[in-house]
């Protein structure tokens, strides 16, 4: 273990101090298509019985109508977070007939990329907003892209450990600007470490080849059964940039290390013209194309595989909550949907990252430039397509390192911080996690890439067919099991609640829409 991890480790570890981790807050948001019985993408509307996607605190859209997104409130027990997102699939479910969820990230099977619906919220400003935003995204980079689903794991740690950690390292800055700089250094961690989560958790090696609706790829995929296309050793093509999220993006320098840096870098993206956006226009015919012609639309359109984050008010940008607030808590976005859990993700995987989180806050954290984010991007791309194959290598401290040697470092470096969070808490369920995924490293069949395509070989099975089998076992059981958190009484409150909240903001709204545009990118974020 390095000297700086061990030496923080041992203080907080303390009998005196070791409940001060004690309320780590975490919160799910999940994605996941709707789809028909055959398997093919939903294109009914959102159901009137889940309310205002507006406005629901619980249930909402990404970028169609056919994506849902659950949200769990941030919580400090994992207990209460997954019973709190099965009772939102539990109460979906039975609101939506014959339809089910697909229960992976790479799309069911998509007649074509124009059939995909863009998200609706209402008449109000800022709905018509988001559904601009979306469909700025559309003419940018097609629909399809954005029928990829994943889940976000939201993690902030209590202000009983802050100021202990504070006082451990001598800091003298106000407390917020010492929790943000130290989030910061969190971030910058993970980005040198994100592919051993995608290791661990991709599982998406196989897609229906619809997905590419006759576009070429560099990649040499080899097909199954009828219309699957797959990689041997890939752990997560979510992640790969078959997608938007890289090549449009490679050119940004969006850095972290500062929050006024960070900042800085994601505004400039915003406000800066780009030649290949404005040649779509923001206006057609007198009808918005896009929000505007610039780099991105806005900081939601920049993807990260975590983000710093505050909680936004209504009509305020995230950069601009972050210059007047600082960093409330951090978004891990590398996550794929776990199709082997009924809600995309499980107890294991959340202790696996409360300890991973804290092993990438605790140790040395230096600055990130431009080249070194380069090669912790190079890594992942590496472990996303051929992350299972044999001695892979990485690049580490400008070397060439085994990944499953690294891996193992790293693994015994987290061991300690397991058993300190299991005194804190009064068990063994971090140790336990560290553990069965330690499996993988020692067999790579055992990762979740590595199980499922195992299945799909070995019964020379469609994934589609593989998942719409898993969608209706998941359907069957979350309808026969009882609400463990909610009620079904406070969700059809929720959903009345909601269409309310959404009449409320239509009516109150007094600004043309142009007028409102404008305004919400007259503020400017302050960053020195």
């Amino acid at each position: 273990m390095a000297d700086i991890l061990q030496h923080r480790l041992h203080a907080l570890a303390t009998d005196k101090n070791k409940d001060a981790v004690v309320g780590i807050k975490r919160g799910i948001e999940r994605e996941t298509l709707r789809i028909n019985h055959d398997g093919s993408l939903a294109l009914t509307p959102h159901p009137a019985s889940l309310g205002s996607a507006l406005t629901h605190p619980w249930i909402t859209t990404d970028f169609s109508e056919s994506l849902l997104e659950f949200i769990t409130p941030a919580s400090d027990k994992i207990e209460t977070t997954l019973a709190q997102l099965a009772d939102i699939h539990r109460y979906t479910v039975k609101q939506l007939g014959e339809e089910g969820l697909w229960p992976a990230s790479m799309p069911c099977f998509i007649d074509q990329d124009t059939t995909i619906p863009l998200a609706q919220y209402g008449s109000s400003n800022v709905g018509r907003m988001k559904t601009l935003y979306r469909k700025g995204l559309h003419n940018r980079y097609g629909s399809m892209m954005q029928a990829i689903s994943g889940v976000h794991y939201n993690f902030s740690l209590p202000q009983s450990f802050w100021l202990l950690y504070q006082q451990q390292l001598g800091d003298q800055s106000p407390l917020q600007d010492f929790i943000s700089e130290q989030y910061l250094a969190l971030i910058r961690n993970y980005k040198r470490h994100a592919w051993l989560i995608v290791y661990l958790f991709g599982a998406s090696p196989a897609m229906c080849k619809s997905f590419l609706a006759g576009r070429s790829s560099r990649y040499p995929f080899q097909q199954l059964g009828k219309g699957t296309l797959y990689m041997p050793y890939a752990t997560s093509l979510r992640m790969s940039d078959l997608g938007y999220t890289n090549s449009a993006q490679s050119s940004l320098s969006i850095t972290y290390n500062s929050l006024p840096e960070y900042i800085a870098g994601l505004h400039n993206a915003v406000s800066q013209p780009s030649a290949e956006y404005q040649d779509i226009g923001v206006k057609k015919n007198d009808e918005y194309q896009q929000l505007n012609g610039n780099v991105l639309q806005i900081e939601n359109e920049f993807y990260s595989t975590i983000r710093p984050k505050r909680t936004t008010e209504s009509g305020e940008r995230p950069t601009c909550a972050l210059a007047k607030r600082g960093v409330e808590y951090i978004e891990v976005r590398a996550l794929d949907v776990n199709p082997f859990s009924p809600i995309g993700i499980t107890a294991e995987q959340m202790r696996f990252l409360d300890v991973f989180l804290l092993y990438c806050l605790l140790q040395d954290s230096p600055t990130l430039s431009d080249e070194q984010q380069m090669v912790t991007e190079q890594n992942l791309r590496r472990v996303v397509t051929d992350g299972r194959r044999i001695n892979l290598e990485l690049i580490h401290d400008g070397n060439n390192r085994l990944m499953l040697d690294w891996a193992e470092q790293i693994f015994a470096d987290m061991m300690p911080i397991a058993n300190w969070l299991d005194a804190a808490y009064q068990g063994t369920a971090y140790q336990a996690a560290l553990k069965q995924y330690y499996l993988c490293l020692l067999d790579p069949a055992q990762t979740f890439s590595g199980k499922l395509l195992n299945q799909l070989l070995s019964s020379q099975q469609d994934n589609g067919h593989f998942m719409l089998a898993k969608a209706g076992q998941y359907r069957t059981a979350l309808l026969k099991e009882d609400y463990q958190f909610y009620t079904a009484a406070d969700f059809s409150a929720a959903a009345i609640d909601s269409v309310q909240q959404q009449q409320q903001i239509e009516a109150a709204d007094t600004l043309s829409f142009d007028q409102y545009i404008t305004e919400y990118f007259a503020e400017v974020p302050a960053c020195s």
